[in-house]
């Protein structure tokens, strides 16, 4: 993987000693931890009880979580968070499996899925985003368009030059290089393969049927690349790629990104205020679980989605880690929000929130 790479793909374990590692690259290029000492801000008491909270999954959330486990052991310096980002297919597996204390996933669960958790599962909305066509293309920095209908038969393998008329016909005056299309997808199981999978299939009938929905699917054509971290690094490296990445891996590699024609024939620009236009329309049953493939609305922008923390509902015979676990997470849902505008992520509103809080008391041991 490229050194370039900022937000790097490892195991994380913020032990909440003043340790930020690969997360302050998120925002200032990839830093060394300091050592953790007893002056550190975060540093656990001499004496008293550590609190691990261990988390796993979703590529697509894991510096807003992670960010908020730093920021929470600061008021707490007694929690020990782990969150290890490994894809939402890969965080599913763990909590079925019953070996972590939460999982994160942008695909939440399946109604199959969530029948194999004995203890129950809540599905508990904690941030949200929105996905961007990345592309690697000598001379084009900015400004290309690609229409529903190029970028579907590009990833269908329908469409193998960046010269081909169709993109040139959407972007007159820009010069586009004779080279070969090279589409980058994920290799591992992956609720960012899941929205951007639904969303294809909403707006392009033969992929529906070719290809379907899911975190993993067989892809027509491309190369794969583990979590976000791993396309990033393949779209940096590969002249001629593209690929489907979150939007704050983009911005914070310095990665181009086209303008997608959404819904209502409008070329959008990627942004969390256009990605907050499609996810004001999402409507959340009482189950929190929803989504919304295709938005409509003018200035919507088409590629969006949440991601869940999948919570166990009873269970817990640690009652101490069960009160700290429903904190953290009602805390990330009120001030948390604040690190997710930082991070290029959308907050959660208010309207969501203050019920989603309401739900997470009726977690019990």
């Amino acid at each position: 993987m490229s050194s370039r790479t900022r937000i790097s793909r490892r195991a994380f374990n913020y032990t909440m000693l003043g340790l930020v590692g690969s997360l302050a690259a998120c925002q200032s290029g990839t830093q060394t931890p300091p050592t953790a000492n007893s002056s550190s801000p975060g540093a656990p008491a001499a004496s008293g009880r550590t609190i691990s909270l261990n988390g796993a999954g979703s590529t697509f959330a894991a510096p807003m979580i992670q960010r908020c486990f730093f920021e929470y052991a600061k008021l707490h310096p007694e929690v020990q968070g782990n969150y290890q980002s490994i894809g939402s297919g890969g965080g599913i597996k763990q909590f079925i499996d019953g070996t972590v204390d939460f999982a994160a996933s942008d695909a939440a669960m399946t109604d199959e899925q969530a029948a194999k958790v004995s203890r129950g599962v809540l599905f508990v909305p904690f941030t949200a985003g929105l996905e961007v066509l990345a592309y690697n293309l000598p001379g084009v920095q900015s400004g290309l368009k690609l229409s529903r209908k190029v970028y579907a038969d590009m990833f269908l393998g329908k469409l193998t030059k960046w010269n081909d008329p169709q993109i040139a016909a959407l972007n007159p005056g820009v010069k586009l290089p004779d080279i070969p299309v090279t589409i980058v997808h994920r290799s591992d199981g992956s609720g960012t393969t899941y929205i951007f999978t639904n969303h294809m299939s909403a707006i392009s009938p033969e992929w529906k049927e070719k290809v379907g929905v899911n975190t993993a699917v067989s892809w027509p054509v491309g190369v794969g690349g583990k979590g976000n971290e791993g396309v990033t690094a393949q779209i940096q490296q590969t002249a001629g790629a593209i690929g489907y990445i979150e939007y704050a891996y983009a911005v914070q590699n310095k990665i181009s990104f086209a303008q997608l024609e959404n819904k209502s024939g409008n070329y959008i620009e990627a942004n969390p205020k256009t990605a907050s236009n499609s996810l004001s329309q999402i409507k959340l049953p009482e189950n929190f679980r929803a989504f919304e493939p295709d938005p409509s609305g003018a200035d919507s922008y088409p590629i969006v989605g949440f991601t869940w923390l999948l919570v166990y509902k009873t269970g817990y015979t640690d009652a101490k880690k069960l009160d700290t676990l429903k904190d953290f997470i009602k805390w990330g849902l009120k001030d948390g929000q604040k690190i997710a505008e930082q991070l290029s992520y959308v907050p959660i509103p208010s309207s969501i929130s203050d019920r989603v809080i309401a739900a997470i008391d009726q977690i019990k041991a």
